[in-house]
């Protein structure tokens, strides 16, 4: 329009020899309808700017404190230099460049237009959020940092997820998770208030259905160890996590997986269980590699001789290690043909190699019996010759038991001479009365029993049995002198000799010691008595010290009477020598 008005006055101010245009000519009638039209539509053009709404422009110039954005609109708009720096201050935009602006201001007092670039972020991050949690979708954020009840997260806004909401089970160590990209659910937003909450659970929650639904028993796949526990391992394997129990980590023994992974170690797993409806997966580890036992009968044959690293010592056995998965056990009476074991550690320590012998192979029950006496000669099979029964054998007392005593032999080989085969003296208590530990004696072997591996030993055997000559030596009523052994309640025992024994009962004793008759006698006190009765057959002697007494009395009575008359026969005598 601008152009048609100095036309025109150029044409108004010709000289007048000059040709002269009229102003309602058809020509500068239709030039000025255009120029009408031009700054109508210009105008209309306008009117689709409207404050607070998001446009696109471009950079057409940038000077130390702002950028200019030509948005197609009557004069082009200011931004701050600071918008467009990145977090290490470098410039993100060149002239040139696509932006997407909010126009805040069309005319400010100085006549600019101002425009925006974060709060067009802004507004279209909120349309975003709008629409996202309308379809269901997800958002992608970063946890930046842990506030009251949750955490912090930045998704172009300031949003909010609850504790509860990070996962579907309790996070013990959420470092790992501070400044990462994840991705949540909208719960619900409040634009107006600048509100916006979130779940990664609901996520996780999806992920894991959805892999619930996909995996297959007999699948291998990877994970990483994610938590270690006595009795197994737990392995995240993404949206979901698996469970291998310390049992199917190696076909060996294994005392605690932190033996062989440690958290964060990558381990290849195959799926043994799926179970949906608990949401848990079952794994295994030992199954990518074959069975060891399934070959053991092979390669361990009964009577085969093996060595074996000692993986554990129990109360009865060893167990000991013949390859990765496949363990013997020695038990304690297969240790040793001669040795009395009681504890394994006598013969053997943790980690050590030993030597052993197959004894049997149960393959249904995954077991192998091993022995580490059949390397060795049985000297059980040559004994009975090198101490025939009858033979007379000289050794030191190992043990002094209860029971008897214990003589050691030759090749770890001990005897036993019971209770009853020690004296033949019957007044002891214990064999500790007669024997001491060490103490070198002899004795006869009375029996070899070869499969219970016992010797039976007498030392009383060495002398003859006393009581053969007892029917001999000693006559009911005869006067004897002994030494108390014993006192009961019933009576006192006395010792004729060594091996002979007799018994004064209560009723025997000393007429007059009725109310207390034991309350005479002391243990080892010399006394006189007279044998009542004798009984050979149940080596038995009945003694009487009431009957001494009696017999006594009656000896006084014939001795005075002796002396009676021997008085009046020397009377006698006296009176015929007087009259002579």
């Amino acid at each position: 329009m601008g152009q048609t008005k100095q036309k025109i006055d150029r044409q108004v101010s010709k000289p007048e020899h000059e040709e002269v245009v009229h102003l309602n000519s058809p020509e500068i009638k239709k030039e000025l309808e255009e120029e009408n039209d031009f700054e109508r539509l210009f105008e209309e053009s306008l009117k689709g700017f409207e404050e607070g709404k998001v446009v696109e422009g471009q950079v057409i110039e940038i000077d130390e404190q702002n950028v200019l954005v030509d948005i197609g609109f009557k004069s082009e708009g200011r931004i701050p230099v600071s918008e467009f720096l990145d977090t290490e201050g470098n410039l993100t935009v060149r002239v040139g460049d696509k932006v997407t602006v909010l126009l805040i201001k069309k005319e400010n007092e100085l006549g600019d237009v101002l425009l925006s670039k974060k709060k067009a972020e802004v507004v279209r991050v909120w349309d975003r959020v709008r629409a996202l949690q309308q379809n269901g979708e997800t958002i992608s954020g970063r946890i930046v940092s842990r506030v009251k009840g949750g955490f912090s997260v930045d998704i172009g806004v300031k949003a909010f997820l609850p504790g509860s909401h990070l996962d579907f089970r309790p996070v013990r160590d959420i470092s790992g998770l501070l400044g990462t990209e994840q991705d949540f659910k909208i719960i619900k937003y409040n634009q107006r208030r600048g509100d916006v909450v979130l779940s990664r659970k609901a996520v996780l929650e999806e992920q894991r259905e959805k892999a619930l639904e996909e995996m297959q028993t007999g699948a291998v796949v990877e994970g990483s160890v994610k938590n270690i526990a006595e009795y197994g391992l737990f392995v995240d394997l993404g949206p979901i996590d698996g469970f291998v129990h310390v049992t199917e980590i190696s076909w060996r023994k294994v005392g605690h997986p932190s033996e062989m992974y440690q958290v964060g170690d990558k381990v290849k797993v195959k799926v043994l269980e799926v179970d949906r409806k608990r949401k848990r997966v079952t794994l295994g580890i030992k199954q990518l590699t074959p069975d060891p036992w399934n070959k053991a009968a092979e390669k361990y044959p009964v009577g085969s001789r093996v060595e074996g690293k000692v993986t554990g010592l129990t109360n009865y056995g060893a167990f000991v290690e013949l390859e990765e998965g496949v363990e013997g056990m020695i038990h304690v009476s297969e240790m040793s043909w001669s040795k009395m074991v009681h504890r394994p550690s006598q013969m053997m320590n943790l980690g050590d190699t030993v030597d052993a012998v197959v004894l049997d192979v149960d393959m249904d029950a995954k077991r192998i019996s091993l022995g580490m006496k059949q390397l060795e000669t049985n000297p059980w099979d040559t004994i009975a010759e090198r101490y025939p029964v009858g033979s007379i054998i000289e050794g030191s007392i190992k043990s002094v038991r209860k029971f008897g005593i214990f003589i050691g032999l030759d090749e770890g080989i001990d005897g036993l001479v019971h209770l009853s085969d020690l004296s033949w003296k019957t007044s002891f208590k214990h064999p500790s009365e007669l024997y001491k530990k060490g103490q070198v004696v002899q004795a006869v072997v009375l029996d070899i029993n070869k499969e219970s591996q016992q010797v039976s030993l007498g030392i009383k055997q060495l002398s003859g049995d006393p009581w053969e000559a007892v029917p001999r030596k000693y006559k009911p009523g005869m006067r004897v002198t002994g030494k108390v052994v014993n006192i009961t309640e019933f009576g006192v025992f006395v010792e004729l000799e060594e091996g002979v024994e007799g018994l004064i009962h209560v009723s025997e004793m000393a007429e007059g010691e009725e109310k207390e008759p034991l309350s005479q006698f002391q243990r080892d006190q010399v006394i006189e008595t007279r044998i009542v009765s004798i009984s050979p057959r149940e080596r038995k002697i009945g003694l009487s010290i009431r009957r001494l007494e009696q017999g006594n009395q009656k000896d006084l009575h014939s001795g005075k009477e002796a002396v009676s008359n021997l008085g009046d026969i020397l009377r006698d005598q006296m009176m015929s020598l007087e009259q002579r």
